[in-house]
């Protein structure tokens, strides 16, 4: 299992994420709503803007307030460990 630091001391599994994306555009929106009803929104944020949408596996859906590029970095990083 590899941990990923998505911000403010939030760790993911790496090994799960689908999709990272940005949450600008209204497919998006409608998924983090829709992952928001079913109860499998995950918002890591901490009351800041939402600056990256993880989709998982499991079909939770993690919001976080760094940006992506950022998360996808620290997945390159930490997966050169291995």
């Amino acid at each position: 299992m590899k941990l990923v630091n998505i911000g403010f001391g939030n760790l993911i599994n790496a090994n799960r994420v689908i999709a990272m994306v940005a949450p600008d555009s209204a497919p998006i929106k409608r998924i983090i709503t829709e992952a928001r009803e079913k109860g499998t929104l995950i918002d890591a944020s901490f009351g800041r803007k939402t600056k990256t949408v993880l989709v998982m596996d499991s079909g939770h859906v993690i919001l976080s307030g760094i940006q992506p590029e950022t998360v996808g970095a620290r997945m390159t990083l930490e997966g050169e460990d291995e």
